[in-house]
């Protein structure tokens, strides 16, 4: 109605907008013929499909030229100025308006893009619109990119079980879970020094050997033989004590007529215990390597529990990951069913003459631009999809490379209360690199007391204990004989038994008792280690401190990431329901003429990055969720940053930008690649 005011157009011709008039050759400065040629840009529906008007049109369109002419010509002079026009420029020449419009129909067989789409409404935050049907494609011979189909098997995957494949499959787990191991068996190495260790064996010896005097016992050679066996026990106890026990046995036979015994069968029981008293009483190497290994053995499960925790945020945030390039492929999709039907409807247009030849480069380079977007969309989630499938699977697992994974889970938006000063609590007290570092310093502090231990003087205590036996055949010789040796006059026999009840029935003790020092004169190797271990102490103590202040920095700049993510998602949600009502602004504008077909497109773009902003604003904030939680234990690394979202995404070497990306708008949605 409001055009029919201003203009004269009957009510049922307001569905037909004249948009703008255009001639290159027109300008304020240069003088061009009268009959220079006008271009006139109309979009409209197509009210005549049976063609029955076109050659009235046709006709009415060479008078609107005509009459365009006029009104651009320069009554001052006798150049002829030809300028853009807007509809709203003609409210004062109704009927010239009138034939403007009669005009416009010429372009009945083109569709306009932009008139024809309905404006669009606000939605729910990050709700994807259904995915439009592809063209296969464009005049230009481009064809629209599409998603290869899938060569193995589809597995549908929730976050959770993503988190749960990685934990029972990830690689990095697997060798992070064999650490502890190896550190059991180092504590096993060094605990075998505490192994009593048990010897023994057996010797034969047959030895001739000329006499070389007159009591040598023989008068040609002496032989002796003699075959026996030894055992042995030692042990080494935890206060630094060393026990050695053994027992030897020998039979021994002789021609030397001297021998009171022919054979004779001896025994022996032997032990010697030292003990230090100053030096390796308390503290010594055995037991220095055991409470490292212990302390070790508890580092190697701290760093499980952070490999743990850190593999669940890598898996939660390529999970979220694949998520967005996945949307992102339909976003850029979408863009790119929008740029063809543009190209389409330009084309239809410089037909019929509306539109200069040279429109359709800018359509063309528009879809060429937007086919890129979605080629490297579509590598995008390959590439995020092969990340993902690196984490959570065994190379072995069947199908590795074919397998298909879709996830199941949305990002939802679900606003979390922060408690810093209890997150900071929890950090300083359970995170993993807090607790390895406090260990190490344990392990400092032991090394100090032992340094310290090995600077006293060498003072050991030994104590020797042997007792012994005799046995065999013994010669009873005549005492009062004058001969030399005196002659035998009988024999005694002294068993085995004999022989092993004098020895452990202690019948021939013998004990001995000694003191050992030993002291350097100078500065010994130890007092070196002591001074070098306190100064690592120093150090150690610092480098804790210094942690401490880091994780309290590190926690609060997670909970103040997670706020900005929250805030961010406000923002973009708000920046997108004002973006929908530009372009429905935009629109309306265009109907009544006092638009561009450019300024469409741009708010459109602005649309499609708002909503692109709003769906990163999502997931940065989920993923800030998991940061948040991971950072109370394990170590993140990186650093956070608050730098705006510009919409550029840079995925395999380009940049695919939100003005090129189409809507996106409600809960994220996970599509089918």
């Amino acid at each position: 109605m409001a055009l029919q005011q201003r203009t004269g157009i009957p009510e049922e011709l307001n569905q037909f907008v004249v948009c703008q008039m255009k001639n290159p050759e027109c300008g304020t400065d240069s003088a061009r013929r009268r009959d220079a040629p006008v271009r006139t840009e109309c979009v409209v529906y197509n009210p005549d499909p049976a063609g029955k008007l076109a050659p009235l049109v046709i006709r009415l369109f060479h008078m609107t030229s005509a009459i365009a002419g006029v009104l651009c010509r320069d009554p001052g002079s006798d150049r002829h100025h030809f300028v853009e026009h807007r509809l709203m420029s003609f409210q004062s020449r109704p009927h010239v308006c009138a034939l403007l419009v009669a005009a416009a129909l010429v372009v009945g067989g083109a569709t306009p893009g932009f008139a024809q789409s309905p404006s669009a409404s606000p939605s729910s935050p990050l709700q994807l619109p259904p995915a439009a049907p592809s063209t296969p494609a464009t005049q230009s011979g481009t064809q629209t990119p599409q998603s290869p189909p899938a060569a193995g098997p589809t597995r549908s995957l929730s976050i959770d079980e993503a988190v749960q494949l990685a934990l029972q499959q990830n690689l990095g787990i697997q060798i992070e879970r064999l650490n502890p191991q190896l550190q059991d068996y180092t504590i096993a190495q060094a605990l075998s020094n505490y192994t009593p260790i048990v010897g023994g064996g057996f010797n034969w010896l047959k030895q001739n050997s000329p006499p070389s005097s007159f009591l040598s016992g023989g008068s040609e050679t002496i032989t002796d033989e003699r075959f026996g066996g030894q055992a042995q026990y030692a042990q080494l106890f935890p206060w630094g004590t060393n026990a050695i026990a053994s027992f030897d046995s020998n039979r021994a036979t002789t021609n030397n007529i001297f021998n009171s015994f022919n054979p004779t069968l001896t025994g022996n029981l032997d032990l010697t215990i030292t003990q230090p008293l100053l030096r390796n009483f308390r503290y010594d190497t055995v037991k220095q390597q055991i409470f490292v290994g212990r302390k070790n053995r508890e580092v190697a499960d701290v760093d499980l529990q952070q490999s743990i925790a850190l593999t669940t945020r890598t898996v939660k945030n390529a999970y979220w990951d694949y998520v967005y390039s996945i949307n992102s492929l339909q976003v850029s999709r979408q863009s790119l069913d929008l740029a063809q039907e543009s190209l389409r409807n330009t084309r239809s247009r410089v037909e019929i003459g509306t539109l200069a030849p040279i429109d359709v480069v800018q359509a063309e380079s528009e879809v060429a631009s937007r086919e890129e977007a979605v080629i490297l969309a579509e590598a995008a989630i390959g590439q995020s999809e092969d990340q993902l499938r690196s984490i959570i699977f065994d190379p072995k697992t069947p199908d590795f490379w074919t397998m298909s994974l879709q996830p199941t889970d949305t990002a939802p938006f679900q606003l979390q209360a922060v408690d810093v000063l209890g997150a900071v609590s929890r950090a300083l007290a359970e995170r993993t690199d807090l607790i390895t570092a406090r260990k190490r310093l344990e392990i400092t502090d032991y090394n100090l007391k032992y340094f310290k231990n090995q600077t006293l003087p060498n003072l050991d205590m030994r104590f020797d204990y042997n007792s012994t036996g005799l046995g065999g055949t013994q010669l009873i010789r005549d005492p009062n004989s004058p001969v030399f040796p005196p002659p035998v006059i009988g024999e005694a026999q002294r068993t085995y038994g004999d022989l092993l009840g004098d020895v452990f029935s202690n019948a021939f003790p013998t004990y001995a008792l000694s003191l050992n020092v030993s002291y350097p004169i100078g500065r010994s190797n130890a007092d070196a280690s002591l001074a070098r271990t306190k100064v690592e102490r120093s150090q150690s103590d610092i480098s804790l401190r210094q942690l401490e202040l880091q994780v309290t920095q590190q926690v609060r700049d997670a909970a103040r990431q997670l706020v900005a993510n929250s805030k961010r998602v406000n923002a973009t949600g708000a920046a997108r329901v004002l973006a929908e009502r530009r372009l429905e602004a935009e629109e309306k504008k265009f109907e009544a003429g006092m638009s561009t077909s450019f300024e469409v497109f741009q708010a459109q773009r602005d649309l499609a990055q708002a909503r692109s902003n709003e769906l990163r604003a999502v997931l940065d904030y989920n993923k800030s969720q998991v940061d948040f939680e991971t950072v109370q234990i394990a170590p993140t690394g990186g650093s956070s940053s608050f730098a705006p979202t510009t919409g550029t995404t840079t995925t395999l070497g380009g940049a695919v930008t939100g003005a090129t990306a189409g809507a996106v708008s409600g809960a994220t949605t996970v599509p089918q690649p």
